[in-house]
């Protein structure tokens, strides 16, 4: 998946430097003038007329497909896993039990890993935060694959967490780099695709897998599956943190270079009889250890946390849905794994069309209230969103699918109460993954907006609210469903779900004065 000839825009000023050109990276502060590109020459900008990203519009893309693609490897290491439960137990000698146990503490790792790496990002950069977390999931692999006992299995499932939880988190952040509010709701849309196709696939290739090849193939795949992403990201993927690289025409460290422009920099230094990589202009940044309190901070918002309460309230409902999927279309209509593998598809399908859709109308709501505000929108350049009330052009999106999610949780529930054909309950989860996945695209193009500078530390808040919350509501959900019955149990879940638009109708009326008195705090 290699982007166009010359995919790094960094490439431009590397050009230019080969001319005689002022070397980029002499400033790091965003408030100073910095170099832009035009025609592939770097040129002075104010920061009035800076462009927000000097991208071009297929690294854009390259880049925002890559991130996509990190944020499928977290639900696809825990659904896929789902079909060899049985076999594990058998081949380790421990109970279901047992090897449930690493089903929880995958979904807490997934919760607690991204608060230290999305400091870290944010930090320090995308490249080396990504080349730690696949190093971390790639060598969690090879030992799952090769294990033996069931003690290695606990604590490399949670080494497998720590390593791919944090990608979600990571790829909110490179939306939040290159893309500007006007266009971050379709960028946005396909991050989330990503992240939601994965639990509805997941389970068919893990069933096909261990059947066919046995439960250890299931571990090699995703090695081989992360490598291929490894490849592409390692030769042309370019740092866009805009703490190391502002809107991407500072020149990074070597540390977070591309292979691609490591080469040409090289190249160029030969050529002028310099060392192999120059100094940038600024002292180097220095590593220092994540710091998770930046995290937990952002949580006790006001408005950061009736977000994320939101937030975590529907993905539990997601969660109930899909992981009692399997054990229901078992009892009721004797499927096989294989079968009830397939029956997550439609669950999948509609999560991934809703989120390129959302996306596309999460920016025409914000272009349509910016219109008829009166300001205007300039494409690639960044906006203030001060006086602008951005949480009412996003949750104006969410509100309807809340109410849509919810009454397909309910028809879900009395169709397996009533036990009609496979094919009702299976048809109303394309249209509840179509609701639900709206509403979290919504939520998180959100969060990014209020927090576009912390972007994946802000994700990673996130991350602990719905995974830990996500992990209580799978730990409840067949003792609700033996005390109450299928329909009344997605009755009482639907109407929890409910509960959150009365809080988004707050944060929408309430947000921008919340947001002006954050900034007073912040300045003083």
């Amino acid at each position: 998946m290699a982007p166009p000839e010359n995919a790094s825009t960094h490439d431009s000023g590397l050009q230019a430097k080969e001319k005689g050109s002022e070397p980029l990276g002499a400033a790091r502060n965003e408030n100073r003038t910095r170099l832009s590109t035009k025609d592939g020459v770097p040129v002075a900008a104010s920061p009035s007329t800076l462009e927000y990203s000097v991208f071009s519009k297929h690294v854009k893309r390259f880049v925002v497909v890559m991130a996509s693609w990190a944020a499928f490897f977290s639900p696809l290491a825990s659904q896929i896993y789902l079909p060899a439960l049985n076999t594990l137990a058998s081949d380790l000698h421990v109970s279901i039990g047992l090897i449930n146990l690493t089903l929880t503490s995958y979904m807490i790792f997934q919760g607690i890993a991204p608060v230290f790496v999305g400091d870290f990002a944010d930090n320090v950069g995308r490249r080396p935060a990504y080349m730690v977390c696949f190093l971390f999931y790639i060598a969690a692999n090879i030992g799952l694959a090769l294990q033996h006992n069931y003690a290695a299995l606990f604590v490399l499932r949670c080494l497998q967490s720590a390593g791919s939880s944090s990608t979600i988190a990571l790829s909110a952040g490179v939306v939040s780099d290159v893309a500007t509010v006007a266009e971050r709701g379709s960028y946005m849309g396909f991050v989330t695709a990503g992240s939601l196709l994965a639990p509805a696939i997941g389970s068919v290739i893990g069933g096909v897998l261990a059947e066919f090849l046995g439960w250890r193939a299931i571990f090699w795949f995703q090695v081989i599956l992360a490598g291929s992403w490894l490849v592409p990201f390692l030769i042309f993927f370019p740092e866009t943190a805009r703490k190391i690289v502002g809107n991407g025409s500072i020149r990074p460290p070597p540390l977070n270079m591309s292979l691609n422009m490591y080469r040409k920099m090289r190249k160029i230094s030969k050529e002028n009889c310099t060392v192999a990589v120059e100094s940038t202009g600024s002292q180097p940044r220095r590593l220092t250890f994540p710091n998770p309190l930046s995290t937990l901070i952002i949580l006790f918002e006001k408005d950061t946390a009736l977000l994320l309460i939101c937030n975590s309230l529907l993905f539990a409902g997601f969660y109930d849905v899909a992981v009692a999927m399997t054990s229901l279309f078992k009892r009721i209509y004797g499927l096989s794994d294989l079968q009830i593998g397939l029956c997550y598809l439609p669950f999948g399908m509609g999560s991934a069309l809703a989120s390129v859709v959302n996306g596309k109308l999460l920016d025409f709501n914000y272009r349509r209230i910016a219109t008829r505000l009166g300001l205007p929108v300039v494409r690639n350049q960044n906006t203030d969103l001060q006086q602008f009330p951005i949480e009412k052009a996003r949750l104006q999106m969410a509100m309807p699918l809340v109410v849509g999610s919810s009454c397909c949780v309910i028809a879900f529930g009395w169709f397996l109460h009533f036990e009609l054909h496979v094919a009702a309950p299976t048809v109303v989860t394309f249209f509840l993954g179509w609701c639900l996945t709206g509403s979290f695209n919504t939520v998180s193009t959100l969060l990014i907006d209020i927090y576009p500078n912390k972007a994946a530390t802000a994700t990673a808040g996130s991350n602990i609210t719905r995974c830990l919350l996500g992990a209580g509501a799978t730990a409840v959900i067949e003792l609700m469903l033996n005390a109450m019955g299928r329909g009344w149990c997605y009755t009482l879940i639907a109407f929890v779900m409910l509960s959150t638009l009365p809080l988004l109708i707050i944060l929408t009326r309430n947000g921008p004065e919340w947001r002006r008195q954050r900034r007073e705090r912040e300045e003083q």
